[in-house]
């Protein structure tokens, strides 16, 4: 069976992300790279694995949430589109089981928030893991933060956290962010939307969705 570790080996995926993450640090955006595909992987692993589901189940939300940027390498606008047919030819020629294949394809081209909807819980483990990533590290040129509200926030969010309580059956999404970076509000100028796809996600896998940022329960 093909592995996220099989994945990340394969030269293809690695000219794919590297290409990808260079066009949108060109139009302005911040990092795509080995740093934000990596951390939704092991974020969309460690949901599945900590609401009970099959080891190949988080196997395969981990591959999807690593090859679902890729598509930023043709165009930004229906990236995630371009994501999932570019990682059915890539799966298909590893050797990728077809149903495995057709999970991790239905994942990618519906994770993002313009286009895209919670499907499956593979989906939604990588809605969550790829919407929660807000850190300062993801910001290219931190000297020109008061001009982006998009680098000015990512660059306020010190630390991000995915809480999971089973038997509450709460996911809580912990912020903290410097207000003397951005301020609270323009948190959610840009990123209200994605909240409302990753309250669904949430419910999708039977849990009900809480935000905190700066220790102050928000929804």
């Amino acid at each position: 069976m093909i592995t996220l570790e099989d994945v990340k080996r394969d030269e293809e995926v690695r000219l794919l992300i590297e290409k990808a993450n260079q066009n949108l640090g060109v139009i302005g955006y911040t990092e795509h790279g080995e740093r934000h595909v990596g951390f939704v992987a092991r974020r969309a692993r460690k949901i599945m694995l900590e609401l009970g589901f099959p080891e190949r189940t988080a196997e395969l939300a981990a591959i999807a949430g690593y090859l679902h940027d890729i598509g930023n390498v043709i165009s930004r606008t229906h990236h995630a589109e371009f994501g999932a047919i570019l990682a059915y030819n890539i799966l298909k020629r590893m050797g990728m089981r077809s149903d495995e294949i057709a999970e991790i394809v239905s994942a990618i081209g519906n994770h993002h928030e313009d286009e895209g909807d919670v499907v499956s819980s593979i989906g939604a483990a990588l809605i969550i893991g790829d919407k929660s990533d807000v850190h300062f590290s993801r910001v290219r040129n931190p000297s020109a933060i008061s001009g982006d509200i998009h680098d000015r926030v990512n660059y306020a969010a010190k630390e991000t956290k995915i809480l999971i309580d089973s038997a509450s059956k709460v996911l809580t999404l912990d912020i903290l962010i410097d207000q003397s970076i951005s301020p609270v509000m323009e948190y959610f100028e840009i990123f209200l939307t994605r909240m409302i796809m990753v309250k669904k996600a949430t419910a999708f896998l039977g849990l009900n969705f809480e935000l905190i940022i700066n220790g102050t329960r928000l929804a």
